[in-house]
């Protein structure tokens, strides 16, 4: 696939991405469950997430918000800008937000790839009466969270860096 092709299914994908997390997001703040349940949060936030606490609504609501900010963004990625100014930031946006989210899902932060192999190897155990618990979340962010913010993340250093190309070539 040719670099500008590629580019363009990276700033795309992450839009497409950014309206999928916004989507769960609002229907969290709306009251649906869609996944919350699945959330690999310590058990005392992870009680107040599904409780629904004020507080947690409140950031599904901003999370939707910034998805919708994202969408445009990243559909931003895919269009010409006018100056080169708004390209280094735009630049600097993506890759600073997908680098971010690659963190996130090797596990850098404490969830991803590295810290669910710990909590289902055992190396790093849970509390015994959230063993259960931990182990179920852990498995759903091995197999659901953490690949979804690695594609994400891809999709967002792929579309800066294409964008970071092509300004180098107009100047």
């Amino acid at each position: 696939m040719p670099r500008a092709d590629r580019t363009r299914a990276a700033g795309y994908g992450a839009a497409a991405l950014s309206a999928a997390y916004g989507s769960m997001k609002l229907a969290q703040a709306l009251g649906a469950n869609a996944l919350a349940d699945k959330d690999p949060l310590p058990p005392d936030l992870r009680e107040r997430l599904l409780t629904r606490d004020p507080l947690f609504v409140a950031s599904h609501w901003a999370l939707a918000c910034a998805a919708v900010v994202g969408v445009v963004v990243a559909l931003a990625t895919v269009r010409p800008w006018g100056t080169s100014r708004a390209r280094r930031l735009l630049v600097v946006a993506t890759t600073t937000l997908g680098i971010l989210m690659m963190a996130r899902s090797l596990g850098v932060v404490g969830f991803g790839f590295v810290g669910d192999v710990l909590v289902l190897t055992g190396v790093r155990p849970a509390r015994p009466e959230y063993a259960v618990l931990a182990r179920d979340l852990a498995w759903w962010d091995l197999l659901l969270w953490s690949p979804f913010f690695l594609l994400w993340g891809a999709c967002w250093v792929t579309a800066g860096r294409g964008l970071r190309r092509a300004e180098r070539e107009q100047s």
